[in-house]
Formats: C-alpha cells, sequence, structure tokens
C-alpha cells in the first residue's frame, strides 16, 4: 500500500471533517492509504507548549511524515486569506527536507474552510502551495470534469475543495463540497501511485 499523508490544522471541525473526507476518498483507490495527522496549537507565550500526544483526533505531524509518504493532502481554515499559523509552522520546519529535495516530484492537493463564501477560500489555497511548489511538488487540482465544480452554491475550487462554514463555523458541509472532497483524494492518490510506479 502507498501512503499519501493528509495534514490539516481545523479549529472548529470543518476542516478534520474535510480531511476525514478526502482520506475517504484516497482509500476508495486501490492501493492507496491515508495517514491522517494534525499540528498542535501555536501559543503568543512563548513558554507555552502543547502536550506531546492529543487529547483526540489524529496523531500531531511529524517531518518523517512527509518524507515517508508518496503524496500530500493540506488543509487549513483561512485566515486573513492565508492558512492558519499552526499550519504555517509546521510548514516553514521543513527546510531540511527542501535541501534534500525529498518531496520533490510527489504530488499535492489543498483544501480550506472560511466563514463566507467570498472569505479567501482561492487565495489560501494558492498561498498553501507555494511552499509547496518550493519544495518541488506537483498540484493536483480538481478539473471540471467533477459536475459538483459546475453546480455547488456553496464551496468547491478548481485549486482544491472548500467549505462555507458561515459566520459561527457552523454550517456542515453541502453534499457538493463532500463530494469534491472524495474527488480530491481520490485524484491525489491515482497522482501517486501512477509517479511513484
Amino acid at each position: 500500500m502507498k501512503e499519501i499523508l493528509v495534514l490539516y490544522y481545523s479549529r472548529y471541525g470543518a476542516v478534520r471533517e474535510m480531511a476525514q473526507l478526502v482520506a475517504r476518498g484516497i482509500e476508495e483507490v486501490p492501493g492507496a492509504a491515508a495517514r491522517v495527522r494534525t499540528v498542535p496549537e501555536i501559543s503568543p507565550v512563548n513558554e507555552a507548549t502543547a502536550p506531546t500526544v492529543p487529547a483526540s483526533g489524529a496523531p500531531y505531524a511529524e517531518v518523517k511524515d512527509l518524507e515517508e509518504c508518496c503524496g500530500l493532502a493540506l488543509g487549513s481554515p483561512t485566515r486573513f486569506g492565508n492558512m492558519a499559523a499552526p499550519l504555517k509552522y509546521f510548514i516553514d520546519s521543513t527546510s531540511a527536507l527542501w535541501l534534500r529535495g525529498a518531496l520533490s516530484g510527489k504530488p499535492a492537493a489543498v483544501f480550506t474552510s472560511t466563514s463566507s463564501l467570498h472569505g479567501g477560500q482561492e487565495t489560501t489555497l494558492l498561498s498553501m502551495l507555494m511552499p509547496l511548489m518550493h519544495h518541488g511538488m506537483i498540484v493536483v487540482g480538481l478539473p471540471y470534469t467533477e459536475p459538483q465544480l459546475l453546480s455547488t452554491t456553496t464551496g468547491g475550487t478548481p485549486y482544491g475543495a472548500s467549505h462555507v462554514a458561515g459566520a459561527t463555523s457552523d454550517r456542515p458541509l453541502s453534499d457538493e463540497e463532500k463530494k469534491l472532497c472524495r474527488a480530491l483524494g481520490r485524484r491525489l492518490a491515482t497522482t501517486a501511485l501512477k509517479l511513484s510506479a
């Protein structure tokens, strides 16, 4: 089995649900398995540290997870049109992998959740891709052969899966959003298997 890393940060649960759907899509492809990981909160207080094991949910990611997997799905809520600081903090710790070209040639996909329809979904997805492209990763998006991209009135972009969570972050994922998350996982897994063959 070829493992694909689904790495995410979630504040209110929407991105976590998206990560599970992307992982489900990955595992719908024969020969592919998902390795789901998250990152801890970061604190504005320099001395504060997170516990080494989260209280619930996915384990915390380690840099070796990136190296050991043959592809990456990266998910974050939007923070002013960019990825959230905890995920960026983790990505910033991957310089040793960059120096060795350890991620070069591996496929990567991105997904996000915003409070409003025009809350920075596309800028967040594109900004998440920049460090991955610096690593030499191959971008996998969602093509318009996915019919939900044309019918959705909620989230969904060609740059990656997205979700509109609402002002209080309690809006459930729409059917179109769920289907696009799974489609992104399948497309990433299919591409990863072809590239690693």
